[in-house]
């Protein structure tokens, strides 16, 4: 159980379990862990922001090594070898850069600003497109007005 696993869109819940299913192997002067990593997690769906729960499985193959190299080993002592800091990377890079909670996900108000299909408007040059409805946060920006240079632009 490992606390304060997160980036800025998923974070892993407090308390929950990882799975950490390894084969360690021999080597002359240290180990490779080689296996999977199976961990749940939580964050907020990229377009309406509702809660979306997963879980992420990665495969690990890393080296342990008495003099590790940065970046690239872990460190191993005489008779121990840590796994926090691998699984806390490991995890850290499986985790959603952006969740959805569903492909068809259409945003937080689908029906106050419904999704433009720009083919299916250029296909047919009789059809008049609707206006769309203007989103009341962008609504301030229509009262811009840029005066031109002495030279049009």
């Amino acid at each position: 159980m490992l606390s304060g696993l997160g980036i800025s869109t998923a974070r892993v819940p407090d308390g929950a379990a990882i799975e950490v299913d390894l084969e360690l192997e021999t080597l002359s002067k240290g180990l490779v862990a080689t296996g999977t990593i199976t961990v749940p997690w939580e964050g907020d769906c990229r377009r309406c922001l509702t809660p979306v729960t997963g879980s992420a499985i990665t495969r690990v193959k890393e080296i342990f090594e008495p003099r590790p190299v940065e970046g690239e080993t872990y460190p191993m002592g005489d008779d121990l070898v840590d796994l926090e800091p691998m699984v806390r990377d490991a995890v850290l890079l499986a985790l959603p850069l952006a969740p959805l909670c569903g492909e068809d996900c259409r945003g937080p108000a689908p029906d106050l600003f419904p999704a433009h299909v720009a083919d299916e408007d250029a296909s047919d040059p009789d059809l008049d497109p609707e206006p769309r409805p203007v989103d009341p946060r962008w609504a301030a920006l229509d009262e811009l007005h840029f005066d031109s240079g002495p030279d049009g632009g």
